[in-house]
């Protein structure tokens, strides 16, 4: 049995449209940041507003998933892990990020019907419920 646990859920919405690129090897990746909003009142009642950032990174067959159905307004479940890393910038200083490694994406937006006007065909998809999510 494992000692420790890396595991990350969020449900946010993407902030730009994300960018897909290829490790020299070819293996393909996609990245993009992605608000979590919490919300609460303050001892006065006044309603308060926090929202955080995240960077997600998704490989392979999951990168085709987002470069397919991710857009920026997207409202998404990250499942996932925490990974951090260091790299040297341009001025030689050294930089750290940390991101979610992302294992499972679930797309939460009610789909809209698209048409394809080239070939007339056209698409419908029903509404997504997060009431479905496991947790």
């Amino acid at each position: 049995m494992s000692r420790s646990l890396n595991k990350v859920m969020l449900i946010g919405n993407v902030g730009k449209e994300p960018e897909v690129n290829f490790t020299p090897s070819g293996v393909k990746v996609a990245q993009f940041r992605m608000a979590t909003t919490e919300t609460w009142k303050d001892r006065d009642g006044a309603l308060q507003e926090h929202t955080d950032w995240h960077t997600i990174i998704a490989w392979r067959g999951l990168a085709d998933v987002v470069e397919k159905l991710v857009r920026r307004g997207s409202r998404v479940y990250i499942e996932g892990k925490i990974q951090s890393r260091s790299f040297d910038d341009k001025e030689g200083h050294k930089r750290y990020v940390t991101e979610v490694v992302a294992d499972n994406i679930l797309m939460l937006d009610a789909k809209k019907v698209e048409q394809g006007a080239a070939n007339g065909e056209h698409e419908t998809h029903q509404e997504s419920q997060t009431d479905d999510i496991p947790f």
